[in-house]
């Protein structure tokens, strides 16, 4: 079976906590499970995480573990019947101050602030953009509107301004107690939800490592891109987080529909120039949800993420809450695969004007330039931290990229990186005792026959991070 270079990270819920199902999901494909706390309490994050760590053992695969915070709450309140259906034309008021549940004149708000961030002429976008109110007037607490695209509105639905501008934070007190929760799971990821700019990512990282330092761990942050304000910010968020999350649902609510795939394919080229690992999300598959084949649309979008060179593609509530868990993630591993084949082959220009200041980046070029020259097999990177192994995925190779490293929690980290194959292997005795374990493990797998040639990066001495210093071509034995 050929290897797959990108990665899948899928929403583990209600229609995917079956452990032999799971287990099944990611033999077929998943590499990083995403665990959704907008639902849920701390406990049952935990049993989730269980259950994933437990399948993946039994798999036989290390899975990374991503906790999705829920981020504000920018949402309506409730409603008498539940819902209520808008015609175009009518007026309907939101009030901060409603404590009554709403009816067909207006309804309460779980966003308290929304009053102080609109004024008259500015356009609300509800439920995903399906129903457009514009402001007439704000009274007090009371925003009162008129909608404009009608339609059925019903408990909690999200609330987004046109072209962005509310005020909420980043980061809920809900978050930084889930935080805590993530941390004691150890979870590999912390995505954070609508951050504007670089300091609600570098709070979080404050926040992440005083929770994780009882465990002696240190998290990936990965900034999802859902607010306009983000737009511009996005080099600088770029800087302090891990990578990004291509968020289309709220972010196409802000910026409109149509400037979303020039925006995926901006971010995914930045993201790699930076060194940095992006996912692309929302409603990738979103018709498998309770359709067991996707549409010819949905083909085309996540081979289009593939060939914009994102790490992963994400599913969310298709394998969260959907019929067909297991054949969507099956479905999206065969298009990925075939999408890779029409990978074109840049590698060179790549090298052009660059300039390489740090002897480990500098060896991890040189071993893709001379593996892509000898057609070599694989290349193999001898790593502590991952960073030799993230350097070289940031390029497009036709070779695999097989990561040996001693320390488990670099490994479940490295899950995300496209093209990467995370090993754990024990390299603390001397290096040829390393590269010949290395060597007997792509032989076993049939990577590699005798005589085939693969490069190696490595370290001398060997266990320090960021110390990787010296390139060496072998042929297989």
């Amino acid at each position: 079976m050929p290897q797959r270079a990108t990665k899948i990270v899928a929403t583990l819920g209600p229609a995917s906590s079956d452990p032999a199902l799971l287990e099944a999901m990611i033999r077929s494909g998943v590499n990083v499970v995403r665990l959704n706390f907008s639902h849920g309490k701390a406990q049952d994050h935990i049993d989730r995480a269980n259950l994933v760590r437990a399948a993946a053992k039994r798999a036989g695969r290390e899975v990374g573990i991503m906790a999705d915070l829920q981020g504000p709450k920018i949402r309506v309140g409730k409603f008498a019947e539940g819902k209520v259906m808008l015609e175009p034309g009518q007026p309907f008021v939101l009030d901060a101050s409603r404590t009554e549940p709403g009816d067909i004149a207006g309804v309460g708000l779980d966003y308290k602030e929304l009053p102080r961030d609109v004024k008259a002429g500015d356009t609300l976008l509800l439920n995903d953009g399906l129903i457009v109110m514009t402001v007439d007037k704000v009274v007090g607490d009371a925003v009162h509107t008129t909608v404009k695209l009608g339609g059925e509105l019903s408990n909690n639905k999200g609330i987004n301004k046109q072209g962005g501008g509310l005020t909420a934070p980043a980061l809920t007190a809900k978050d930084m107690e889930d935080i805590k929760t993530a941390m004691s799971l150890m979870a590999d990821y912390v995505a954070v939800s609508f951050p504007k700019n670089a300091t609600d990512m570098e709070l979080a990282r404050q926040l992440c490592n005083m929770a994780a330092a009882q465990y002696n761990h240190k998290p990936g942050l990965i900034a999802k891109i859902e607010r306009a304000e983000a737009i511009p910010e996005l080099e600088n968020i770029l800087k302090v987080s891990d990578g990004i999350m291509v968020a289309r649902g709220d972010l196409a609510v802000e910026v409109g529909n149509a400037a979303v795939p020039g925006l995926q394919k901006r971010m995914i080229l930045m993201a790699r120039k930076m060194d940095k690992v992006v996912i692309t999300a929302t409603q990738m598959m979103e018709s498998m949800i309770v359709n067991p084949v996707p549409t010819r649309a949905e083909v085309s979008d996540v081979a289009n993420a593939v060939l914009d060179g994102t790490d992963a593609v994400m599913l969310s509530a298709e394998t969260a809450a959907g019929k067909y868990p297991l054949e969507t993630v099956q479905q999206m591993a065969a298009i990925c695969q075939e999408a890779e084949k029409t990978d074109h082959d840049p590698l060179e220009d790549d090298f052009v004007g660059a300039t390489f200041t740090r002897i480990d980046q500098a060896i991890a070029m040189g071993a893709l330039f001379t593996a892509h020259h000898l057609k070599a097999k694989a290349i193999v990177a001898l790593t502590e931290s991952g960073s030799t192994a993230l350097w070289m995925s940031r390029h497009s190779v036709r070779m695999p990229i097989y990561a040996v490293t001693s320390k488990l929690s670099s490994q479940r980290k490295m899950t995300l990186y496209r093209n990467v194959r995370p090993l754990l292997v024990d390299t603390s005795a001397d290096r040829d005792t390393a590269l010949a374990e290395a060597e007997a493990d792509l032989k076993a797998r049939g990577v590699m026959q005798k005589g085939d040639v693969y490069a190696i990066t490595v370290g001398e001495p060997m266990g320090t991070p960021g110390g990787t210093n010296t390139l060496k071509i072998c042929r297989a034995a």
